[in-house]
């Protein structure tokens, strides 16, 4: 499928939205999410998986109720973060089997709802192993237990997002903490899972791959020893997310297919139900090849993306207030930055968008200005710069901004500072626009400090 929504179909969706008088006077600024596309992605996504594949969707990445609502009809799950995402799903109408439980800090009450309520459970660390075996001496409890753990592979190229290095504040280190995870795994027969995450953006699919690889090799020795004290082996491989996404679109990502067939390859058993086959790996690359003789039951893959899913399928459009003109630049003043766009204004190095204008009526311009443009947000501190010498072509007050591929971690990690209002969110789903989350009302910013 596409990677990319193209800038044509982006202002042909934006001039029917302001036909439509669904972007009114008061919307300076407005998020859009393409629904089909959506769809469309999470199709391709479950397409390459096996069918008893539950993709847990990261609601950080996007926890809108009417998003969540809609991919809940598509049969995804959920991975939350916090007790607040795990009420958000629950709203969706997720199920709780449907949902996944990955926060590092997990209080004692944050367990035992997860338990109560059936929730797939991923520990952070070993005591936290403690409290959970503590709580299931005094609770029946359906929920499936794994527990994360650092295949300590390196870091990506971004490493504010790489979470696999030496050290990670993440999980339990698989080399460091070896003899400890084999105990618990030999102490608690209801630690049935393993989870594992690499990073996101930024992360090559080789070093994904070889993330999963090093769990998988640790987890078919644990089910070894798992077996001679006739306990459940492991069976649930939680691989995270991380494949990363393309921000430009002449610039094509890895794809999910080649990801699953290097997967394939390196940890067969996960998708042929067995762990008798083991990849054949080299010295060189440090992988224990002895033969297994054992095999567990059909192992159950939990994926965890969310800038995958959600990052191309949306855009954000604002209007162009002022247009400074200083010597040798010129400064697009806009409705939105940092408070939407913290990565980007903060680390400019590493993240990165594509941007087009629209004139007063949804039309794009063509052309590239005499001078480039900063195009910066309306937040009080000199940061506030969402991207710097962008060629564009003429800009006017009246014209808008478009900011391409800002379905996924945006307006999921919007900022309070200086009290914005957030803004109008717009879904197109077969050609009609319907309005996701409304524009805040200033009452509604009043009540947020109240």
């Amino acid at each position: 499928m596409i990677s990319n929504l193209s800038r044509h179909h982006i202002a042909e969706v934006t001039r029917q939205a302001l036909q439509e008088g669904l972007i009114r006077e008061e919307d300076t600024a407005v998020l859009f999410q393409d629904l089909d596309y959506l769809a469309a992605r999470i199709a391709y996504l479950t397409s390459c998986f096996p069918p008893t594949t539950l993709h847990g969707l990261a609601i950080k990445s996007n926890p809108l109720l009417r998003i969540l609502e809609h991919t809940r009809k598509l049969g995804t799950g959920v991975e939350a973060a916090t007790a607040g995402e795990i009420h958000i799903a629950l709203k969706a109408g997720y199920l709780p089997d449907r949902i996944v439980f990955d926060s590092p800090v997990k209080t004692l009450s944050d367990l035992r709802f997860a338990l109560e309520t059936g929730i797939h459970l991923n520990c952070d660390n070993l005591d936290e192993l403690k409290r959970v075996d503590s709580l299931l001496k005094k609770m029946h409890s359906t929920s499936t237990i794994g527990i994360r753990i650092n295949p300590q592979v390196g870091v990506g190229s971004i490493l504010e997002s790489s979470v696999a290095g030496e050290y990670s504040k993440f999980g339990v280190p698989v080399t460091g903490k070896r003899k400890e995870l084999e105990e618990a795994f030999l102490s608690y027969p209801w630690l049935t899972g393993v989870h594992l995450h690499v990073g996101s953006q930024g992360c090559a699919m080789e070093l994904l791959v070889n993330g999963v690889g090093v769990l998988y090799d640790f987890a078919l020795l644990i089910n070894e020893k798992r077996k001679t004290k006739n306990e459940k082996p492991i069976s649930i491989f939680d691989i995270g997310g991380g494949l990363p996404i393309s921000y430009f679109s002449d610039q094509a990502p890895p794809l999910m297919e080649d990801y699953v067939a290097a997967l394939k390859d390196r940890a067969p058993g996960l998708f042929q139900g067995t762990g008798a086959q083991r990849h054949r790996g080299t010295k060189a690359q440090g992988h224990n090849t002895h033969k297994l003789t054992t095999s567990p039951p059909n192992w159950r893959i939990i994926t965890e993306f969310g800038r995958w899913v959600y990052g191309n399928s949306g855009w954000t459009v604002s209007r162009v207030e002022y247009v400074k003109r200083d010597p040798g630049v010129l400064t697009a003043m806009i409705h939105v930055g940092a408070d939407l766009f913290v990565r980007e204004c903060l680390n400019p190095a590493d993240w990165h968008h594509e941007y087009s204008v629209l004139d007063a009526q949804g039309r794009l311009k063509e052309g590239v200005d005499d001078l480039p443009y900063h195009i910066a947000g309306p937040l009080c501190f000199a940061g506030d710069i969402v991207a710097r010498d962008v060629p564009l072509p003429p800009v006017e007050e009246g014209d808008s901004i478009v900011i391409h591929d800002t379905g996924g971690y945006t307006f999921s990690m919007w900022s309070r500072y200086n009290s914005r209002q957030t803004p109008r969110i717009l879904g197109v789903r077969e050609g009609k626009l319907l309005v996701l989350k409304e524009r805040e009302r200033l009452e509604e910013v009043v009540e947020f400090w109240e």
